[in-house]
């Protein structure tokens, strides 16, 4: 597709709107929708693939910092301090693993990266698809080294995964708190963004130093519409979510 065409597609208001429809169902599944965000970037606004998992990874940071400080009100603090270490475990794999994947997808050619996306699109769709029956299981309580091991290798693979999808890794860091940590669901939702926004960070970072980030950045208007966009239905769809919850 022609640069001028693809350019013609970013417009201001079609970013906005595909944002909101991208925010909403992330706050229905109670996620951030990168998921569903980068497939679009990729078929609906022309994106080449590695400029696309920038972007995403742009918005998906704004998305989770905004989304957090909305959530202050109803994410218990205590939560986050007496489980420090799970997130310091986990954190110091997936910092590692954000940065050598985003030096692999850079070091990539257009159809390797395009593959590996689709693969990993594809392993996130039946894990979101299990997500209940992982909440409703559990390991049983591990040695605290292998333990401390698991979680690590846990960081070192939603890192990469992250880097490379543009996502915040949340659907990842869930069910590994839940399953390793035996900490219920819903504390673990709230360790998720103090692992996902510095995992992101340091992704961005990598793009940075390797010049991709400056280059998608032209289309900053877009990127800010479209955060804005992702803000609002995730805030939309979070809300209609425990209004349903409530009619039930």
């Amino acid at each position: 597709m022609k640069p001028a065409l693809a350019e013609n597609r970013r417009k201001p208001f079609l970013s906005f709107l595909t944002g909101a429809f991208i925010g909403v169902l992330g706050g229905l599944t109670g996620l951030g929708g990168a998921e569903f965000r980068l497939p679009l970037l990729l078929k609906v606004f022309s994106y080449a693939t590695l400029p696309a998992v920038v972007v995403n990874l742009v918005v998906s940071l704004v998305t989770v910092v905004i989304s957090f400080i909305f959530r202050l009100n109803t994410i218990r603090l205590d939560v986050i301090s007496s489980n420090l270490s799970v997130v310091v475990n986990i954190l110091a794999g997936s910092l590692i693993g954000s940065y050598f994947g985003a030096c692999l997808a850079a070091h990539s050619g257009e159809r390797a990266l395009k593959r590996m996306v689709v693969v990993l699109l594809v392993m996130l769709s039946l894990l979101l698809m299990g997500h209940e029956l992982i909440a409703d299981s559990g390991i049983a309580q591990l040695n605290p080294l292998l333990q401390v091991a698991l979680g690590f290798l846990a960081g070192i693979a939603i890192g990469a995964v992250s880097s490379l999808l543009g996502v915040a890794g949340g659907e990842l860091i869930i069910p590994t708190i839940v399953l390793l940590f035996a900490i219920d669901i819903k504390p673990a939702g709230s360790l998720s963004p103090a692992i996902g926004a510095p995992t992101i960070s340091m992704a961005l970072y990598k793009y940075q130093r390797q010049q991709q980030l400056a280059a998608v950045f032209k289309d900053r208007a877009f990127i800010v519409w479209m955060a804005t966009g992702s803000i609002c239905g995730s805030l939309a769809g979070s809300y209609s979510l425990r209004h349903v919850a409530d009619l039930y």
